[in-house]
């Protein structure tokens, strides 16, 4: 247990420092730095060499790494894992800052399909990216407010007897975040000067931002044995960070190594940034060039990889057990799930589920299975439009986690250190 507290410790830091997509690509970043990859431009010419630790960012909210591998590339091929940085929440509308019946409040928009209510009466704070005219230029940067400076609170019940009977919150009207109390105060220009000074801007220089709301609690190791950990952005920093330690731990691996960590998977992932996009292929197609003679070694490359796409699974709940199928209810510490839908919601197959299942009994790991009960439709993930995309078998895993989409999600403490262990087998 000891070894699983120490990963999952470094995991909550890693957590608490990532509060938007922004955050976790440019900690990822520093820390692959700091192994010895070298970030490259996809508008520059690479220049790869036999060994090469690599990463490239899209958007400042996507990056993909790679440590090009000792074995002849069209023969060995990739082996790839794939993650995504985004989580579901609330997204400031910047123009919509009033004053609202004395306090200064703004509307949300609501990203992806978080459980809204776990938003409410939450102390909360603000990050994400600013984009600056700095002389002349666009220029962007990272923001976090770090500390609570804004709360979603819910009505009285006495004003609103229907909360406790399956209330539903117009995400127009309901969904005001309130920041300070107006006074003599112009709203949009208040928090403009807020803003600025948090970001060590002039606040006449700020073009535009997108800033995320975020639960300011830190996280968690919780329950009476430490077993659970209670934190927001589980899904999916949960496997950002796994894919981070395998890419910064393996050294000399005979096939190429790739970690993907898209953006934008919570909306359906066709953005530039996200994993319906060209970004793996392109980076994929350029390691190729680089290392090969002919188109035909990048076909035979990608037919000769494989890659694991990794986000949450759903664990059984104790009190909604009849929501899971009574043949497939994954627990928490009970290790790696594979995830599989008969509609190839996901993207595994009975090959590429065997091809993990012994990997962790290499590993030496208990693995799970999940699959949705027949009458309530599954979700999805990147797998499968990743495998069409790139033409590599896939698998999705995940680890079991409790209340997925609410601001404060629960996993296991020791599943974090044993899907690392899996990974590891891997990328050897």
């Amino acid at each position: 247990m000891s070894r699983s507290k120490d990963y999952a410790k470094d995991f909550l830091a890693f957590i608490d420092k990532s509060p938007s997509a922004f955050h976790a690509v440019k900690n990822i970043a520093s820390e692959l730095t700091e192994f010895g990859y070298q970030e490259l431009s996809e508008k520059e010419k690479w220049p790869l060499e036999p060994g090469g630790k690599y990463f490239v960012m899209r958007n400042g909210s996507s990056l993909i790494s790679f440590h090009i591998g000792t074995g002849d590339l069209a023969e060995n091929g990739f082996r790839l894992i794939g993650a995504h940085t985004d989580s579901p929440g609330l997204k400031i509308k910047p123009e919509t800052f009033k004053n609202k019946n004395g306090y200064i409040a703004a509307n949300v928009e609501v990203y992806g399909g978080p459980i809204v209510a776990t938003w409410l009466d939450r102390p909360l704070s603000v990050a994400g990216r600013i984009t600056c005219s700095i002389d002349g230029e666009a220029v962007s940067k990272t923001v976090d407010f770090e500390e609570p400076i804004a709360i979603v609170p819910n009505a009285a019940i006495h004003v609103n007897r229907d909360i406790n009977k399956g209330f539903e919150y117009n995400r127009q009207n309901h969904l005001q975040m309130i920041f300070a109390l107006a006074s003599d105060r112009k709203p949009k220009e208040y928090f403009l000067k807020v803003l600025a000074d948090k970001a060590g801007v002039n606040s006449d220089d700020i073009l535009d931002y997108d800033l995320f709301a975020y639960d300011a609690q830190k996280s968690l190791i919780i329950g009476t044995e430490g077993e659970f950990i209670s934190a927001g952005r589980l899904d999916n920093l949960a496997m950002c960070h796994a894919v981070l330690k395998i890419t910064t731990e393996i050294e000399n691996p005979i096939s190429t190594f790739v970690g993907l960590h898209y953006d934008n998977e919570e909306i359906g992932s066709t953005t530039l940034q996200g994993a319906n996009s060209s970004f793996a292929k392109d980076i994929l197609e350029r390691i190729s060039a680089n290392l090969t003679s002919s188109k035909e070694d990048f076909y035979r490359a990608t037919a000769n990889s494989f890659q694991i796409s990794a986000d949450g699974a759903h664990a059984v709940h104790p009190g909604f057990a009849e929501k899971h199928d009574p043949d497939y209810q994954p627990l928490l510490n009970g290790g790696p799930v594979i995830k599989q839908n008969a509609n190839f919601r996901y993207a595994t197959t009975s090959e590429t589920s065997a091809y993990f299942e012994n990997l962790c009994r290499k590993a030496n790991v208990k693995c799970q299975k999940m699959m949705n009960r027949s009458d309530i439709p599954s979700g999805s993930t990147i797998g499968p439009m990743s495998s069409s995309i790139l033409g590599i078998k896939t698998v999705d895993v995940g680890n079991p986690m409790l209340a997925m989409h609410s601001v404060r999600e629960m996993c296991g403490t020791e599943d974090h250190e044993m899907m690392i262990r899996v990974f590891r087998e891997f990328a050897r």
